[in-house]
């Protein structure tokens, strides 16, 4: 009987396996479709998680260390020393990068946030002497995970968005985060000012930072349960470290980028000189609540979400040569405008103005990098570069300018005129910043030449996040630029993007 029925095993396992092989580009696909799916609806929760920490935590950050009774030397140590540190853990998580994987790299980090962030909801309850160094050592762990994560953040999106979703997609999270990011950091101004009336100052910005701690919480255990479709590091892409610093060094030998880095790291370091006192401005000179400073804040917020698509497609027509005129020499005015008028509804003005000058320096630097780096060259090195360059710049302006905020009033002492001129002794400081400002600019003017553009994507086709407001240029972006390989399309479909960050 067995050998009745041997002649058609054959035949049967023949048809299986026709089967198999037909269902199994299938399966695949659902596969894929179903981690994706499921992924990008993740990373959509994500994002309002992780602006629920960055409204409530450093949006607040000047403000508590003004509660704190800071200095003004502490004033420039809070915004100078974090920086520094923030810049260095972004070089190194892109170098660990090719020896760890990056999502328990991003986890982990997000993780260590929220204990650092609960631990500033525990200062505002306990507040030791020492408080304000206590917020400097914990700021500068803040900072540092918020840069540690954002490369490895980059590649992993990256990896993930099909090109023919990219657009649709992360302009419905920027939104969501923009959304999430003004409704909380309005609230957080709303309880601040209520707590403050109550005379509990400290449980407002403890409730802040719990939220915060809670937020990013979320954010982590998101990520966590988020797909990453390459999960192990590339031996292959493995360089030492010491060659590592000999090629960020080596870029520096191109003029062009070297004039441009320069420039920027000079322009960010002479704002730094007067960045974190226009919240002191704000809360000890104009005794602002809580509320009017958030609402101050959010008009630069606004107006460079709205303006970025605005200064797009201006770059895309007349080059971002033009834009880097004009916010180059409107920069400089900015600080005086402040000299003006303390009225609130005249600095609202003033904020929007300066969101629609940042909007567009921010937007022509980034896409003049890109197109003055060397053909096929890695644009992550002269990311780093810039970005580090920056740092240290920052570093020695916040420094600068808390000494000068530190001495301003000793300069009105013995100069009494002084006093039927300016309103404040921090007028000094901005004044001595837009002096700054101009002379870096001018510097700059004669050397900006405009490169011959490579094939870019637009802007609305570039990843952009809105992750927090930075005290130095308002709305911090992280962005990342995108080619598409064809021919790499055509043999594989699923691999319709190739990341450049």
């Amino acid at each position: 009987m067995s050998s009745d029925h041997q002649p058609q095993q054959p035949e049967l396992s023949a048809d299986h396996a026709s089967e198999a092989s037909e269902l199994l580009p299938v399966s695949r696909a659902l596969s894929r479709t179903t981690w994706l799916r499921r992924t990008l609806n993740l990373s959509q929760k994500e994002a309002v998680a992780s602006a629920t920490m960055t409204a409530t935590g450093d949006n607040f950050f000047n403000a508590f260390a003004i509660f704190l009774q800071a200095s003004a030397l502490q004033m420039g140590c809070l915004t100078a020393i974090p920086q520094l540190f923030g810049a260095l853990f972004q070089i190194l998580s892109a170098w660990l990068g090719d020896y760890l994987p990056r999502k328990p790299m991003v986890v982990v980090a997000a993780a260590f946030q929220t204990a650092v962030v609960a631990c500033l909801a525990a200062l505002a309850i306990i507040r030791p002497a020492n408080s304000v160094w206590w917020l400097i050592f914990l700021a500068i762990f803040y900072f540092s995970c918020i840069n540690f994560i954002q490369p490895q953040w980059r590649a992993w999106m990256g990896s993930i968005v099909p090109q023919r979703r990219r657009g649709a997609f992360f302009a419905s999270r920027t939104r969501l985060t923009m959304m999430a990011s003004l409704l909380i950091f309005t609230g957080g101004g709303a309880l601040l000012t209520a707590s403050e009336r109550a005379g509990y100052v400290w449980l407002g910005f403890a409730a802040l930072f719990s939220i915060a701690a809670v937020g990013r919480l979320f954010s982590s255990r998101l990520m966590h349960q988020m797909h990453d479709p390459d999960p192990r590091p590339h031996p292959e892409r493995r360089r030492g470290f010491l060659p590592s610093m000999r090629q960020l060094l080596a870029s520096l030998h191109d003029k062009t980028f070297r004039d441009y880095s320069f420039f920027v790291a000079g322009m960010q370091g002479v704002v730094a000189i007067s960045a974190p006192f226009f919240a002191v401005y704000m809360l000890r000179d104009l005794q602002f609540s809580y509320f009017e400073y958030s609402l101050n804040a959010i008009a630069s917020i606004v107006t460079q979400f709205l303006t970025l698509s605005f200064w797009g497609r201006f770059t895309d027509r007349f080059g971002n040569r033009i834009v880097m005129q004009f916010c180059c020499l409107t920069i400089p005015v900015i600080p005086v405008l402040w000299m003006i008028s303390p009225d609130f509804y005249y600095l609202l003005m003033v904020q929007v103005v300066s969101g629609l000058v940042w909007s567009g320096f921010s937007l022509s630097t980034a896409n003049y990098l890109y197109d003055i780096r060397p053909h096929r060259s890695d644009f992550a090195v002269y990311a780093a570069v810039q970005s580090s360059l920056s740092a240290i710049a920052i570093f020695a302006g916040a420094m600068l300018g808390g000494l000068i905020a530190a001495g301003a009033p000793l300069l009105f002492e013995a100069f009494g005129f002084l006093d039927s001129w300016m309103n404040s002794p921090l007028f000094v400081v901005f004044f001595v910043t837009a002096i700054l400002r101009t002379v870096v600019a001018l510097w700059f003017l004669p050397r900006a030449n405009e490169p011959l553009a490579r094939r870019r994507p637009k802007v609305l086709q570039l990843i952009l996040r809105v992750s927090r407001f930075n005290a130095i240029t308002g709305v911090s972006l992280d962005w990342l630029s995108v080619t598409r390989k064809s021919s790499r399309k055509k043999n594989n479909p699923e691999q319709d993007h190739d990341p450049e960050s």
